[in-house]
């Protein structure tokens, strides 16, 4: 569990869902640190999907299952599910079992299989440049422009549930964007990068 820091701000509150000691963690550790691999863009990118009309916090408990169901969101293996697959996965009551949603991972990690360039490199390509940190909520911007190119481009390539918000959502996890609050604690550094944190 992380230590709350007296004084210093907290991004998302710490009251209701945000108290809970796995979000906590994932503000204090992941969120916002840039994270790079193809694999380990492959699975946000197929967890903001999933997360679509959910709360984020449903998703980090359900991630161990994900990742199990998933291969370890490896984009080859996941590239060669079959329908043996998709109904193992529409029965499997530790994920998210919503069939569009499996469909559309699937069919991604096929797309993502056939890049010309790594789904690493091609996301990082559209990290804006370094900004001022929000000093507020209400200055955190739902989407970009350069999320909305992204998402653009994803769908261009064959990509599904890549709507610029959900976009703009995977690019402040990832830390292509720094949406902590000024006053919060947490200092990540583009250079400083992470493979997926555990629960």
């Amino acid at each position: 569990m992380s230590e709350v820091r007296a004084g210093q701000g907290a991004c998302w509150g710490t009251t209701g869902q945000f108290a809970d000691p796995l979000y906590q963690d994932y503000h204090d550790q992941e969120w916002g640190k840039p994270l790079h691999g193809d694999d380990a863009m492959f699975e946000r990118l197929c967890l903001e999907a999933f997360q679509s009309g959910l709360s984020w916090l449903t998703i980090l408990r359900k991630r161990p299952a994900f990742r199990a169901a998933f291969a370890g969101f490896s984009i080859a293996d996941v590239a060669e599910f079959g329908e043996a697959d998709v109904d193992r996965l529409m029965s499997d009551t530790g994920i998210v079992r919503n069939a569009r949603k499996i469909d559309a991972a699937i069919g991604n990690a096929r797309v993502a299989r056939e890049l010309d360039v790594g789904l690493d490199e091609l996301l990082w390509s559209f990290a804006p440049p370094p900004r001022p940190r929000p000093r507020t909520s209400a200055e955190i911007p739902a989407n970009t422009t350069e999320s909305i190119s992204l998402a653009k481009e994803l769908k261009r390539r064959g990509f599904r549930f890549v709507g610029p918000t959900t976009v703009y959502a995977l690019m402040q996890a990832t830390g292509m964007v720094d949406d902590h609050l000024a006053d919060c604690w947490v200092n990540h550094d583009r250079s400083d990068t992470i493979r997926p944190v555990t629960f």
